[in-house]
């Protein structure tokens, strides 16, 4: 029986542990923190938005990065195998808007707990509080492969395969460190650049700042970089004391600094104009559409004041910002209106204009974008093409996605695939 030791106890780790050790390997799963899975714990706001039930094409199609990698992955470890696993281990799950997976208690720990009895139906020896100071590595004839890890109070632990599935470093209060990154390079693995996603936006505009706690729902926004559309969608967002955020914004920050601007770099062609977000408050109707719309509302409220016109169109808090914003002064009567300011207001409406002048931080970020190099990895096993029998899964890797469950499915799918691969006895590696 081989030994497959697993560092990181997050999702990526709790799923390669069991995988191992259906396999049939001695698997020892080793976790810096105090419990397993911290990061999940408070994931989806602690209601853990397990995956997405979507078919194999939105699965592939919602990854931003090394999409094509992740094909042996989720083909070995789709979706459906994630809830049938937590519905065997006493999980049950629901399907929510958007197809996002939830449990049906709408809570986080059963997802650990369900992983919880797993690993303690499979003997998997679980050591906490226990943090790896580095991999240890033998030479062969072929060249190198794992030999162990060293524990920071300076005990080794053998092992015959390794798997490092230790996060990015976005939610550091969750023990994400960037630990594994450590690992690679000391392993002579190339990271690319890393950066947080999946994060809100700081915003310019002042009366941004107004809107502090207002939720939209059913909009549409559009994120142009350097005067390039990169990003369009539709779902919810939220205004905060210093911008925006919300499952839309969260997605739309994925695509900042790969056509567009760095947030934070100064030395961007675009700085003084800055990268901008555009919100269209009504998107189920078109221009003309809306016009017609407003000159109803136009002619009920004739003897009206605009800003007293306004109701219908927006919520209460939203009014005040738009009514400045359109130019128009507010005690003129509706009947005054001009067709031009008017079709100015409509053109408002349809795209409602913020200048983004930079992501939050890791503490505020979902992911990491960025990590070790999928190019060093086997895409049918996890493992290296530099160190044999050392792995890689989930966030640690150069592979991200759009919110809705996605990034977990990453993290389930290249868990067990490498958890698997790596607990397969050596003739049928």
């Amino acid at each position: 029986m081989g030994k497959v030791i697993i560092i990181g106890g997050g999702a990526a780790g709790m799923m390669a542990a069991v995988a191992a050790a259906e396999s049939g390997a001695s698997v020892c799963l080793i976790e810096k923190n105090e419990k397993l899975g911290k990061k999940l714990f408070i994931t989806g706001k602690g209601r853990c938005n397990v995956t997405n039930a979507g078919d194999m094409e939105t699965l592939l199609a919602n990854v931003c990065t090394n999409s094509k990698f992740l094909y042996s992955a989720f083909y070995d470890y789709d979706n459906r195998a994630v809830m049938e696993f937590l519905e065997r281990e006493g999980c049950p799950v629901k399907t929510e808007r958007g197809d996002r997976v939830f449990p049906v208690s709408d809570r986080s720990s059963d997802v650990i707990g369900a992983f919880q009895r797993a690993l303690k139906r499979l003997g998997v020896k679980i050591l906490l509080n226990t943090r790896v100071k580095g991999l240890m590595l033998e030479e062969e004839a072929d060249g190198e492969r794992i030999a162990g890890a060293e524990l920071a109070d300076g005990r080794f632990l053998p092992a015959d395969r390794c798997v490092v599935c230790t996060g990015g470093i976005s939610y550091p209060a969750t023990g994400s460190t960037g630990d594994g990154y450590r690992f690679a390079e000391e392993t002579g693995h190339k990271l690319t650049e890393r950066r947080p996603s999946l994060v809100p936006f700081d915003i310019r505009e002042e009366w941004c700042r107004q809107l502090m706690g207002l939720t939209l729902k059913n909009v549409s926004v559009r994120l142009c970089c350097q005067g390039r559309e990169v990003y369009q969608g539709f779902g919810e967002m939220l205004f905060t004391h210093f911008g925006v955020s919300g499952p839309l914004i969260l997605s739309a920050s994925s695509f900042i600094g790969q056509k567009g601007k760095k947030p934070g770099r100064k030395a961007d062609p675009e700085a003084e104009e800055g990268t901008k977000l555009y919100i269209d408050l009504k998107p189920a109707l078109d221009e003309e559409q809306l016009d017609r719309r407003l000159l109803r509302d136009f002619e009920e409220n004739r003897n009206k004041q605009f800003k007293n016109a306004l109701g219908g169109l927006f919520p209460v808090k939203l009014i005040p910002v738009m009514r400045d914003l359109s130019g128009i002064h507010p005690d003129k009567k509706v009947n005054e209106v001009t067709r031009e300011e008017r079709r100015a207001f409509v053109g408002l409406i349809k795209n409602l204009p913020l200048t983004v002048t930079g992501l939050r931080g890791y503490e505020e970020a979902v992911i990491t974008k960025g990590g070790v190099s999928v190019k060093d990895m086997n895409p049918s096993t996890m493992e290296s093409k530099k160190v044999s029998g050392l792995y890689f899964a989930g966030e640690v890797l150069d592979l991200d996605a759009l919110t809705g469950g996605f990034n977990l499915q990453i993290a389930w799918s290249t868990g067990h695939l490498a958890g698997k691969c790596a607990g397969m006895p050596a003739a049928e590696h």
